[in-house]
C-alpha cells in the first residue's frame, strides 16, 4: 500500500507519499507580502492551483518507486460539521482526480487530524492511534487542547481547551510583524527569544482549560514601546504563551491523569516550549512534521485502505 497525500492549508502547500517504509514529501511556504499577516483565501488558493504540479513533480523525482494504490488529501480543517476553508479545494480537486486516473480510492481527512497523525508518525508513537490522548494543536490560526480517541479509520478529536480568541501563531506573527520579522514569525521570533535571558511573563487568566490571549498584544506592544528590546519583547511573548499553554495542560492532567500529551502544529517545534515541558509525559512531532505538511495526511490514507 502506498498514498499519495495533499494539504493545501492557508500557509503551505504540501504533497507527500507514504507506504509504511518510504516515505517522501515536499513543501513549500506560500508567498506572503511583506508586512502582511497571510494571504485572502482567494489568493490562496490561487497560489496552491499554481504550485501543485511542480511538488507534485518534485515528489515523483524525490522518492523510489513509488506506487500509488490510494491517495488522501485534507478536505477541512476540523473534523466537525461546518468547518470549512476554500483553500483546502486546490488538494482535494487534485486529489480526487489522480486517484480517478490511477483508479484508486480516494480519502478526505481534515488538516487537524493530519497534524496528529504527523506528530504520532514522526514521534514514533503509532501505538496512540489505539489509545486515548491529550493533544495540542498550536499553529497560526489553532490553539486547541484536544481530547484525542481512536475511531474504526482515523482520529476523533473534541476541543475540551485552549484560546478562546486569538491564537498562539497569531499571537507570535503579529509580535513578529511589531519587531520587522518577516511572516511567518515563528523561527524568527524563537531565535530573538533564545538570545537572551529568561523573561518574566505576562499573566494570562485561565478559564477552566481555557484561556484569552487577545489582552497580551496590547501588553506586549506597550512593553516595546517602553524601550524593551527586540530580544527582550520575543522572549516575553513567548514565554507567555507557552506558560498559558503548561498551565492548561497542567489543569487537564488533573482531569486526565496518566494521558500522554502530543504537541503538533508549527508552534510546537518552538524552543521555550519544548524546554517547558520535559518534566511531563509530552510528545513532540519532529519539527520538519510540526508545521503544516501532508505526511499525516500520507499516513491516514495508510491506515484508511489498511482498514477497508
Amino acid at each position: 500500500m502506498g498514498c499519495l497525500a495533499f494539504d493545501t492549508s492557508n500557509y503551505t502547500t504540501s504533497v507527500a507519499y507514504y507506504d509504511g517504509v518510504q516515505a517522501v514529501s515536499c513543501a513549500k511556504l506560500l508567498d506572503v507580502a511583506p508586512g502582511q499577516l497571510g494571504l485572502r483565501q482567494s489568493d490562496a488558493l490561487f497560489a496552491h492551483v499554481k504550485r501543485l504540479p511542480e511538488l507534485v513533480q518534485a515528489l515523483m523525482q524525490k522518492g523510489m518507486d513509488l506506487t500509488i494504490t490510494s491517495v488522501a488529501a485534507s478536505t477541512r480543517p476540523r473534523a466537525v460539521d461546518g468547518s470549512y476553508m476554500p483553500c483546502f479545494l486546490a488538494g482535494q480537486s487534485q486529489g480526487q482526480a489522480m486517484a480517478s486516473v490511477l483508479r484508486v480510492p480516494f480519502f478526505a481527512v481534515s488538516h487537524q487530524q493530519g497534524h496528529l497523525a504527523a506528530a504520532l508518525w514522526s514521534a514514533g508513537r503509532m501505538e496512540l492511534m489505539q489509545r486515548p490522548f491529550l493533544a495540542w494543536h498550536l499553529s497560526g490560526g489553532t490553539t486547541e487542547l484536544l481530547l484525542v480517541e481512536p475511531d474504526e479509520r482515523a482520529l476523533h478529536a473534541v476541543a475540551i481547551g485552549g484560546t478562546k480568541d486569538l491564537s498562539a501563531g497569531q499571537v507570535i506573527d503579529r509580535t513578529g510583524k511589531l519587531l520587522g520579522i518577516p511572516f511567518p514569525a515563528g523561527k524568527g521570533l524563537d531565535q530573538l527569544a533564545t538570545s537572551v535571558p529568561a523573561e518574566k511573563p505576562f499573566r494570562v487568566r485561565p478559564d477552566g482549560l481555557f484561556f484569552s490571549l487577545s489582552g497580551l498584544e496590547n501588553q506586549l506592544n506597550r512593553l516595546y514601546s517602553q524601550g524593551a528590546s527586540k530580544a527582550q519583547t520575543a522572549c516575553c511573548a513567548l514565554a507567555s504563551v507557552c506558560t498559558a499553554v503548561r498551565q492548561a495542560t497542567e489543569a487537564a492532567l488533573q482531569q486526565y491523569p496518566g494521558y500522554p500529551v502530543v504537541f503538533s502544529g508549527g508552534v510546537s517545534s518552538n524552543t521555550m516550549l519544548r524546554a517547558m515541558f520535559q518534566d511531563l509525559p509530552a510528545i513532540f512531532a519532529e519539527p520538519q512534521y510540526a508545521t503544516d505538511n501532508a505526511m499525516g495526511v500520507a499516513v491516514l490514507g495508510v491506515e484508511e485502505e489498511a482498514y477497508r
